[in-house]
């Protein structure tokens, strides 16, 4: 079993953090009472669930000043039991914390009528020390915006099954748009195969419209054109850590050309994206 207690200062990125780890396939927890983490362990210890496997919780300030004091007790606790635990702890200068509060508008948990935000942060920090000082990775978000943190919590994990998905979705303009497209490229310049008697009942997915259409100069050009844009910036939605991508290609009545070209395309991105997908709106 792998546990991960993700811990910070307010307004670090703690929740970030733990929605990253979930976003990778982690069970998580936030705000659990300390005194109930080693039931919990002991309980996923003895099943064979897999979310049991990898789990992650989060504790901050909203912890009792008692159980964070006795924080290094549960941990040596927990890993006397076997458990592997790794402690991330989050901090940010008091200037960006300031900054972050003041955008957000949100209050800070310690704070109150008598207790300034700056005097919430010096207690925050004073209060969360057992757990810093226990910390095997602590994290400096102040320079980090939100794609970077989450990239230094992928870093730590090599084994990250966090991929991008993308979505080619045929459809065709008579129809409507479709929702949600990321991006939309418009076939209705190349030669339709409907006004070809014999190929007007078929689709982009028969042998005869993939013959008719791959002789077409026109259509192989923006067939390179589609692939090279693609090429180029789907590994930028990647790096920004997006999770879903979809490609809309539509022709007139989404039946031909729009089917064919997604067809001829993921097969090419299959090659670099763990999950491609393809969908054909007019033919469902």
């Amino acid at each position: 079993m792998k546990l991960v207690v993700v811990s910070g200062l307010s307004g670090a990125g703690k929740t970030v953090a733990l929605r990253q780890y979930e976003d990778l396939g982690w069970y998580c927890i936030d705000n659990i009472p300390l005194d109930f983490v080693e039931p919990l362990v002991a309980h996923a210890l003895i099943n064979d669930e897999p979310r049991y496997a990898r789990m992650a919780i989060g504790v901050d300030a909203r912890e009792s000043p008692t159980q964070i004091a006795y924080f290094p007790d549960h941990l040596e606790s927990l890993r006397t039991r076997g458990v592997d635990v790794d402690v991330l702890f989050l901090t940010a200068s008091e200037e960006i914390i300031l900054k972050r509060y003041s955008e957000t508008r949100r209050k800070h948990p310690l704070s109150d009528e008598q207790t300034s935000l700056v005097e919430a942060i010096n207690i925050e920090r004073a209060l969360l020390a057992p757990i810093a000082n226990a910390a095997d990775v602590t994290l400096d978000t102040t320079r980090l915006n939100l794609h970077e943190l989450r990239s230094a919590i992928d870093s730590r994990m090599p084994g990250s099954t966090r991929k991008l998905s993308v979505l080619f979705l045929s459809f065709g303009f008579k129809n409507g748009m479709p929702d949600g497209a990321d991006y939309v490229f418009d076939v209705r310049c190349l030669p339709n195969p409907h006004w070809v008697p014999e190929l007007r009942p078929l689709n982009g997915r028969d042998a005869a419209i993939a013959e008719y259409l791959s002789t077409q100069p026109e259509v192989t050009a923006m067939q390179d054109d589609i692939t090279r844009f693609l090429d180029r910036w789907l590994p930028t939605y990647e790096a920004q850590d997006r999770a879903y991508v979809t490609i809309a290609i539509g022709c007139t009545g989404g039946q031909h050309r729009s089917v064919y070209l997604v067809e001829q395309l993921a097969p090419h991105f299959k090659k670099r994206f763990a999950q491609v997908v393809i969908k054909h709106r007019e033919l469902t």
